[in-house]
């Protein structure tokens, strides 16, 4: 037998070859060059084999396998800058031999002429299902833990290793879109029904039943190549389909407003593929995913979405001096919404908790909070009744500061006032061990002035979670002048430990998210002033990309709450900070008409009890005299809300705020939903050019306002040429060639 440095290949005495993918030193299998050779040899070994009868193919992690290495992603944009500078003419046809090295290795496994069937022992996602699909059989363990998926989608790309093609061809085509398109996660069960896999069985079945499938005759050819086979529904020239594919890309525009190649090639792939033969489709599969991989989308979203993202989850920006820590015990102080809900995360990622508030029946009301997230997800069925009591019992709620004696990080989440978090900090540091670190979620007090309430700022930092924070994926780790490099590595390895996702931002008024979104609010403030009828702003926002619009926003995060920021901006910085009329409006909503957003039922829309859905409140048109919508241009209105969001992202560069691309795109994703599209608020300007942008900006401050106007940092890069990846390139971060 010839050995391989990822898999190891055991033939039984029924001459059944189970081959093992156990790759050393990963966490996870997932796709590399060299994995892909020695599963070419691996065909090539088990065909050559006389003594070989089949192949189940499986995971010796707890995983089966990711999908593709971000190397080999990245290894397919630099190949494609290089051949692109060398030689355009060969750039495409290198380009499109790359993409199709997987497809047509699956082929091979399709058709080597003995049964290979995949035995999904955990998460398996990307081009691991898309092998598993080109396997004779695929028999799936019903643990809690396996999840399928073909998730491309969401990274701007597609399944482009035959998923469109065997996916099609084994599911009816509307559930087959439906998956590809949204990148959707199925369960076993759903995969079983959808038929995908041939059998669900007990984990410890497992490769008995995948053996026994083979034991049982399995025939080594794949549906589609057999004469006669038929698609699921008969295919596109059937009255179903007749009804199927005029509505499919109106319901993917509805979704999708048009901003997604990746997603519209989906349906182009699968709607031409199952009108030829089953090569073909592929070949068809390989044209397009080498055109979309050339998009600017898909650049973007690959940066961002799946190499940034994973790159600041392993601590890009974690400094390398102090030692890592695993977190077993921390404490939360203010056992609100937000405090109860950080204990939540923190106790479901195994770490106990001590919840205070300023009495017991407050910190027990905070647990609360804990006990009903446990109840629906025991009623969802993401959790066992065991796993919520777990949960539950590493949290405990006291108005006894002396159970900080023992924490090595303290978060405070106490109500935002100054006078209230220094009262805290003092009682906290009365009792908290030496080394231990003070956290702060703050979501407005800048960081350094909390800090001199500290008997040692160094170990003080802001960690700023979003809401509802089981959900957000985000935190803010806010740097404040004297912060040091232990507080911030404890701060980084916390938020990696209860699985976010965290960008480090220096101190300032509202830090970066904030000052972000409110720019997104005032924007629709300045549209509802000019007259521009309120739907129309919350659909262009829609149009543009973003998931919620501004408008549905501010009622979310509470119209009051944008009438403190603005007084306080008046109070610190002057009344040249706010302006009037915005001021004005916001004052009318609250003041006069009590409308402060969801939590009182009643803002920018209307909130009426379930099951009815919310509405744009009519009164609204009456504040202002209404354009009429002929003459509101909505190409305008989408490049005023995204421009405005991604020039204050450029001056939090500029002012050093943030100091890499890399956070300032994936905070803008995963902090508020920027157009997820465009890669994030400075990948969208590199996208389009610094000087395409910053023209856009003179057009847009000429018209709508100096707020508008080119920062002098995006001045000199225009001038200069640069991107904010070449201008500021994050360690071995990639950079799109111009």
């Amino acid at each position: 037998m010839s050995t391989y440095r990822n898999f190891t290949v055991e033939t039984d005495a029924d001459g059944i070859a189970l081959v093992t993918w156990d790759m050393p030193d990963k966490s996870m299998n997932v796709f590399t060059e060299e994995v892909m050779d020695e599963i070419d040899a691996i065909v090539d070994q088990t065909v050559a084999d006389a003594g070989v009868k089949g192949v189940v193919f499986t995971s010796g992690k707890n995983a089966f396998s990711g999908g593709a290495d971000l190397t080999m992603i990245r290894g397919m944009f630099s190949l494609l800058q290089e051949e692109q500078a060398k030689n355009p003419e060969t750039a495409m046809q290198k380009l499109f031999d790359v993409a199709g090295r997987m497809t047509w290795l699956w082929r091979k496994i399709e058709t080597n002429g003995k049964p290979w069937v995949s035995a999904i022992n955990g998460v398996c996602m990307g081009g691991a299902l898309e092998l598993s699909l080109a396997c004779h059989g695929r028999v799936v363990s019903n643990a809690k833990s396996v999840k399928l998926a073909l998730p491309e989608v969401k990274v701007g790309i597609f399944p482009g290793a035959g998923g469109t093609q065997r996916v099609s061809r084994l599911a009816n085509t509307q559930d087959a879109l439906q998956m590809m398109t949204t990148g959707q996660t199925l369960t076993p069960q759903r995969a079983k029904a959808m038929n995908l896999v041939h059998q669900v069985v007990e984990p410890d079945q497992l490769v008995a039943a995948a053996k026994q499938m083979i034991k049982d005759g399995l025939k080594p050819v794949a549906p589609w190549d057999e004469k006669g086979f038929k698609v699921p529904g008969g295919g596109i020239w059937t009255p179903a389909s007749a009804q199927l594919w005029p509505a499919a890309p109106a319901i993917l525009r509805r979704e999708t407003a048009g901003n997604y190649p990746g997603a519209l090639a989906i349906l182009k792939c699968v709607y031409e593929g199952l009108q030829v033969p089953f090569d073909t489709g592929l070949r068809i599969e390989q044209r397009y995913f080498t055109q979309v991989l050339r998009s600017t989308e898909a650049f973007s979203m690959i940066r961002s979405l799946f190499i940034s993202i994973q790159e600041l989850g392993k601590g890009a920006r974690r400094p390398a001096g102090p030692e890592k820590k695993k977190f077993s015990k921390i404490g939360v102080v203010g056992a609100g919404f937000m405090g109860a809900s950080i204990a939540y995360v923190s106790a479901a990622a195994g770490i106990a908790v001590s919840l205070i508030d300023r009495d017991e029946e407050a910190a027990a009301k905070g647990k609360a909070v804990s006990e009903k997230l446990v109840a629906d997800s025991i009623g969802k069925g993401r959790m066992t009744k065991e796993e919520g009591e777990k949960l539950l019992s590493l949290i405990t709620p006291t108005a006894d500061y002396a159970a900080l004696s023992d924490v090595a990080l303290v978060i405070e989440a106490v109500f935002e006032d100054r006078q209230v978090k220094k009262d805290v900090i003092e009682k906290v540091e009365a009792v908290l061990p030496e080394g231990a670190i003070f956290a702060s979620n703050t979501s407005t007090l800048p960081i350094t002035g909390l800090a001199q309430n500290s008997k040692r700022p160094n170990q003080f930092i802001g960690v700023h979670f979003f809401s509802p924070v089981e959900k957000m994926m985000l935190t803010e780790v806010i740097l404040g002048e004297e912060t040091g490099d232990e507080a911030l590595a404890a701060a980084l390895d916390y938020v990696a430990q209860i699985k976010k996702t965290p960008i480090v931002v220096n101190d300032t008024r509202g830090f970066y998210v904030n000052r972000c979104v409110f720019r997104y609010i005032n924007e629709a403030y300045d549209m509802l002033i000019e007259g521009v009828p309120a739907a129309m702003i919350e659909n262009a926002a829609k149009m543009a990309g973003m998931p919620v619009g501004p408008l549905s926003l501010n009622d979310e995060v509470a119209v009051d709450l944008s009438q403190k920021i603005m007084k306080a901006s008046i109070a610190d910085l002057g009344e040249a900070s706010v302006k009037p009329e915005r001021m004005a409006l916001v004052d009318k909503l609250v003041n006069d008409l009590d409308r402060r957003g969801r939590k009182n039922t009643r803002g920018f829309y209307d909130y009426p009890a379930k099951p009815a859905k919310k509405s744009l409140w009519p009164g609204l048109k009456d504040f202002y005299p209404q354009k009429p919508a002929a003459e509101v241009d909505v190409t305008v209105l989408k490049q005023r809300l995204l421009v405005t969001i991604a020039l204050e992202a450029a001056r939090t560069m500029e002012e050093g705020i943030v100091t890499d691309p890399r956070e300032a795109d994936v905070g803008s994703i995963l902090g508020f939903g920027f157009a997820p599209y465009t890669g994030g608020t400075l990948s969208y300007i590199d996208g389009m050019g610094v000087k395409a942008f910053v023209a856009l900006c003179e057009t847009l401050a000429a018209q709508y306002g100096e707020h508008f106007r080119p920062t002098p940092l995006l001045l000199d890069m225009a001038a200069k040429g640069e991107t904010f990846y070449t201008r500021f390139n994050p360690y071995g971060a990639v950079t799109k060639a111009a």
